[in-house]
């Protein structure tokens, strides 16, 4: 038998036999002795995603729509207020059950209908994942170029929308990561843990420096700014559309968070990851963006902008790296992990961790992302519209585990197709969730790609959650038994 047949073994659980199909070491639940995350790397997890070159371009973007400081920072304090809420309860799920998110999808969608917000979230963080790497392959060329000019030769030509430079930095960052995830997801723990401070000291360094060039003073706005009605409304869209950028992270949190120690290290590093981070980075942007526009009068759309002015060779290579192990960290965090522990879960009897981990990123590659990139149609229609579902998603499985079920869950019978266990539903389909999931995604779509609603699309995920989470309630079956049962009896020591 071999250590992958190993891990697949049925398990005995109360009244039910594992199956196969549906328990493996990886998607186990792990046991409560000798989880290893604490504060600090729940705090990891944001103090690497928020301070991403995506997020950057995103929030400097304000400036350039007519937000000056104060309402950028209203902004960032809203969505931190809402985010905190929506991430803490979500890691609160996985803590309790130790499984993830495909495993924690069964709740409410069925052994098998669990696939489907699976597979929609697996998506979109394979293709991110794929854009993110090439993000970060053009600043590894850039860095390369300005080192060692004689390769601007190797930039000029085209292979599948790719220079050969390209095609190098790509693929060295694409195996590094793939190294990475290969050891697991103690060794993502420990990258993080080394590039969260490496981060954080990088882009205060670049405030710092940006705001002494600018003579120890910034602009507090990009020409004439929004006031009054119109500004708020400004504020409040650029708060929603945080919110759907986390629309990934709400939803599949549970992958973290079930090695934490306890609901009190989430909180804690939730607190100082979320409210206190961001309103740090928020003050970097317009530290930046202000310092920047005052400077030359031009609003900048990434950190890389201003990398790329830094006068000494050496600076300009650290800031470089440091944007470079920023965007790995994201990647792994918010793209890699996700459709792994998906593709375990739809073919549980020949993927485990790493095997998965190199499909996904195989999938990140031949997707071609750079010319996904490049066309704005195809992001915009694509990935806005798999982003729309997030929502939706996100409104059943809550309602169903904390409205419903007040948080008791039967862990053994999420992996067993016996016909009585609770998640079986209907052929190992919960057909109520589904019924709540459709109209619900089918209006978030609509809302958030149609020119008709475009004054409302940012607030998209808002609309199909709540429409999700209202219709499950009223459709869910409330007589159905919902036994409280810990899943120590299968759980899997840590790695």
């Amino acid at each position: 038998m071999t250590a992958l047949e190993d891990r697949r073994s049925p398990v005995e659980t109360t009244g039910a036999a594992t199956s196969p199909g549906l328990y493996t070491y990886d998607l186990a639940p792990i046991k409560r002795e000798g989880r290893r995350w604490g504060a600090y790397n729940v705090f990891t997890l944001w103090a690497n995603d928020v301070h991403s070159l995506g997020n950057y371009a995103f929030a400097i973007g304000l400036f350039a729509l007519g937000l000056n400081v104060w309402g950028i920072l209203a902004a960032f304090a809203l969505a931190s207020v809402l985010l905190f809420l929506l991430l803490t309860l979500s890691g609160f799920m996985g803590h309790k059950t130790g499984v993830p998110f495909p495993v924690m999808s069964r709740i409410a969608f069925g052994i098998k209908g669990a696939r489907i917000p699976a597979a929609v979230r697996g998506a979109v963080a394979v293709t991110w994942f794929g854009i993110q790497t090439y993000l970060a392959s053009t600043v590894l060329s850039t860095l390369l170029v300005a080192m060692f000019p004689s390769l601007a030769r190797l930039d000029t030509n085209s292979l599948l929308g790719q220079s050969t430079l390209g095609w190098i930095t790509f693929l060295a960052l694409w195996a590094l990561q793939v190294l990475i995830v290969s050891y697991g997801m103690q060794m993502i723990r420990r990258y993080m843990a080394f590039a969260a401070p490496t981060t954080l000291i990088t882009m205060c360094a670049l405030a710092v420096w940006m705001f002494v060039r600018a003579g120890g003073s910034i602009s507090l706005s990009a020409g004439d700014p929004l006031t009054g009605g119109a500004m708020w409304l400004q504020v409040l869209q650029a708060a929603a559309l945080w919110v759907v950028i986390y629309g990934t992270f709400v939803l599949n949190f549970c992958d973290f968070t079930r090695s934490a120690r306890s609901r009190g290290s989430i909180v804690r590093g939730n607190v100082i990851g979320i409210p206190v981070n961001m309103l740090f980075f928020a003050c970097i942007v317009a530290v930046l963006s202000g310092a920047q526009f005052k400077l030359d009068g031009r609003v900048i759309t990434s950190p890389t902008d201003i990398v790329r002015t830094v006068p000494n060779m050496a600076l300009l290579a650290v800031a470089s790296l440091a944007l470079i192990a920023l965007t790995v960290a994201v990647n792994l965090l918010a793209n890699f992990v996700a459709p792994i522990y998906t593709l375990v879960d739809l073919f549980p009897r020949r993927l485990d961790f790493r095997r998965a981990g190199l499909v996904s990123a195989v999938l990140g590659l031949v997707i071609t992302p750079w010319n996904l990139y490049n066309s704005p149609l195809v992001v915009n229609y694509f990935l806005g519209g798999l982003g729309a579902l997030l929502g939706p998603l996100f409104g059943v499985i809550m309602a169903d585990y904390w409205l419903l079920r007040r948080a008791r869950v039967n862990v053994p019978h999420l992996y067993t197709e016996d016909a009585d266990a609770e998640y079986h539903y209907r052929r190992g389909y919960n057909p109520r969730a589904v019924a709540a999931f459709v109209p619900s995604a089918a209006i978030a779509v609509v809302v958030a790609l149609v020119p008709f609603f475009h004054a409302a699309a940012g607030f998209s995920w808002f609309v199909g959650a709540v429409l999700a989470a209202g219709l499950y309630t009223l459709v869910a079956d409330r007589a159905a038994p919902r036994r409280d049962v810990d899943g120590e009896a299968i759980a899997v020591t840590a790695e």
